[in-house]
């Protein structure tokens, strides 16, 4: 990953860095064929580096990690899921601009 805040989320590392996590976590789900998942990356990136310390930001591959896909039911991506306490606040799906991140994150 080119930005050293952007974390890489993987099926044996989902529950201790997004479930149990002391902060709130923003989840893209994505895969590396996916154009609009690529066109999205700046966005995550920039994303990780403003909410640096304030909210773990990361990328798990839908292709590498299908059991967490398949558990949280990802049929289109990119999608992203913004988790607090180990639960669901928000799902984003599709191609979004950082305002509509910068939205919910804001009320962290």
């Amino acid at each position: 990953m080119a930005n050293e805040n952007v974390k890489e989320f993987t099926d044996d590392n989902f529950d201790a860095e997004v479930l149990k996590s002391d902060t709130p976590v923003l989840v893209d789900f994505w895969a590396e064929w996916c154009q609009p998942c690529r066109m999205l990356g700046p966005t995550i990136e920039k994303l990780a580096t403003d909410y640096a310390g304030k909210v773990k930001v990361g990328k798990l591959d839908c292709e590498q990690s299908r059991k967490v896909a398949g558990q949280y039911d990802i049929r289109s991506i990119p999608t992203v899921l913004v988790f607090k306490g180990g639960q669901i606040v928000n799902r984003f799906v599709g191609l979004k601009r950082e305002a509509d991140f910068k939205t919910v994150l804001d009320t962290m």
